[in-house]
């Protein structure tokens, strides 16, 4: 163990700790600083060579353009298609007609679709848009930006399309569908909490918050019918369609127990769309549904066609150099990207305007651009130098065969510092790959430790609280929602902590 490499090492985290944390400098600014400064420290520290540094920050901007800004990109895209179609407030108007009792709105609306928006979108929508409606219906903002946090927390581990997860596997070069599962099986305990948090934060009367009006069934429904597709979707077909599923399964569901119960509390509203105009408005969306299906291992032929149109790229030069598989055709992206299109056109759009849409989208997305590409970089040039090995003997020498413990922590803290699980993943997947292999323990659990508590960090991060507090108004107070949302990620935490060991300890993957 060399500490004085380990302290080199671990710079380039703490100043992302400090800038974004701290500090608060912009998140662009603050990655780029750190990604110059991983090249000069790997070089200086790490014997690294100029051109090997270069070249391994090149192949890690490229990763960043392919697949994880594309995807990200066509994410945003359908969802901006959608908002310009009118689709999406047709969508909004389904679920608030329903009923106007607070406590299914927020199952419907921060639980349901936020998390379909977090799994087609991602990337703030899935806060933004369910607490702004939150406050438009009556609740408190401090109550609707808290709830809406601790929402999209699980289902940002199979977001963007399975964005998180693929990420992982593709820097980590572990299989993609047995990640998936393991995220799946340690998520499901919280994925059945959640609901339950969310209801007895909106009601404030402690147990009494589940009486009446059939929100006790509605809140375990919530919960089983989001968690239980995704074990199986995860096993099956891997990580691209688990959110979309479970939560359109979960949405179903709460209409179909709301109309049941018809409680004293139901909307008198009446929904004025016409069932044309519903399905056109879910259109793009049941085309991200089939495209994804039948492009998957479902379907060998299609699949194994589609993944075939692919380049190797050869950027880094250096040791332990490995091609970047660039997939043109089987690409999340490209699917979302297609659907986009086809449904925009069905609603009425102009090739056109889809392009000017798209443009916006682009220029939406410039400093998260920046921000991924830096971060991407910085990772692949700490990962070739040997500074993430470096860190991961000295953490597993300190901790030992505790380090399991601590290992869903790391993910809570890259997702803090980063806003974002996919560059979690980036920052510290090979770290905990690493550390497993040290400890001769299976790898994919700890990886899939890290995306399972990235997901907790995201209701922590500075990013995710700044869409909150714009969303619902309260610029100037993040502070406050910090401290109140500290309280339920550490909860949180500790239950993924104890899953991680408990189950891992169990299935003899520790």
């Amino acid at each position: 163990m060399d500490l004085l490499k380990t302290f080199v090492a671990i710079i380039p985290i703490v100043w992302l700790i400090l800038s974004l944390g701290v500090f608060h400098i912009r998140g662009d600014l603050a990655c780029m600083i750190g990604f110059v400064g991983t090249i000069i420290l790997s070089m200086i520290g790490f014997g690294f060579s100029f051109v090997h540094s270069i070249t391994a920050g090149l192949e890690g901007v490229m990763m960043a353009f392919w697949p994880i800004i594309y995807v990200i990109v066509s994410a945003v895209f359908i969802y901006n298609i959608s908002k310009e179609s009118g689709g999406m407030d047709t969508i909004m108007s389904m679920l608030t007609s329903l009923t106007k009792d607070m406590r299914i709105l927020v199952l419907l609306l921060a639980w349901g679709l936020g998390g379909f928006l977090e799994a087609v979108a991602g990337f703030g929508t899935a806060v933004a848009i369910p607490a702004s409606i939150l406050v438009m219906l009556g609740m408190e903002p401090i109550k609707a930006a808290i709830v809406c946090l601790i929402a999209n927390t699980s289902p940002t581990a199979f977001g963007a399309v399975g964005l998180p997860v693929t990420t992982l596997a593709k820097v980590t070069g572990l299989d993609v569908i047995q990640v998936s599962y393991f995220v799946s099986i340690q998520l499901f305990a919280l994925i059945m909490l959640i609901p339950f948090v969310l209801v007895y934060i909106t009601d404030g009367r402690g147990m009494k918050a589940f009486k009446g009006g059939g929100v006790l069934p509605a809140t375990l429904l919530a919960g089983l019918t989001f968690a239980v597709p995704q074990i199986f979707i995860t096993k099956y077909m891997g990580p691209e369609l688990p959110s979309i599923v479970g939560s359109l399964v979960c949405l179903l569901t709460l209409v179909i127990i709301t109309k049941i119960q018809k409680n004293d509390v139901k909307s008198d509203d009446k929904e004025e769309n016409s069932t044309s105009q519903k399905v056109k408005a879910w259109l793009p969306f049941i085309f991200v549904f089939f495209l994804i299906i039948f492009s998957s291992s479902l379907f060998p032929s299609i699949n194994n066609a589609l993944a075939s149109v692919k380049t190797s790229l050869h950027i880094y030069n250096g040791p332990n150099a490995k091609p970047l598989d660039i997939d043109w055709l089987s690409s999340p992206g490209t699917l979302i990207f297609l659907a986009s299109f086809l449904g925009g056109a069905i609603q009425g759009l102009s090739f056109g305007k889809m392009i000017a849409i798209l443009w916006d989208t682009i220029k939406q997305l410039g400093k998260t651009i920046i921000t991924v590409c830096s971060i991407v970089g910085l990772s692949k040039v700490m990962g070739y130098s040997g500074m993430i090995d470096t860190i991961a003997v000295t953490l597993v020498a300190l901790t030992g065969p505790f380090y399991p413990v601590i290992s869903p922590i790391i993910g809570v803290l890259g997702t803090f510092i980063t806003g974002s699980d996919t560059s979690s993943n980036v920052l510290f997947g090979d770290l905990q790959v690493q550390a497993a292999n040290t400890l001769k323990i299976n790898p994919y659990w700890l990886a899939a430790a890290n995306m399972a508590g990235a997901t907790a960090g995201k209701m922590i991060s500075p990013q995710s609280i700044a869409i909150a507090t714009g969303a619902t108004g309260l610029d100037g107070e993040e502070g406050v929602i910090l401290k109140k949302a500290l309280f339920y990620c550490l909860l949180y935490t500790v239950i993924l902590c104890l899953v991680v060991v408990g189950i891992g300890k169990m299935m003899n993957y520790l």
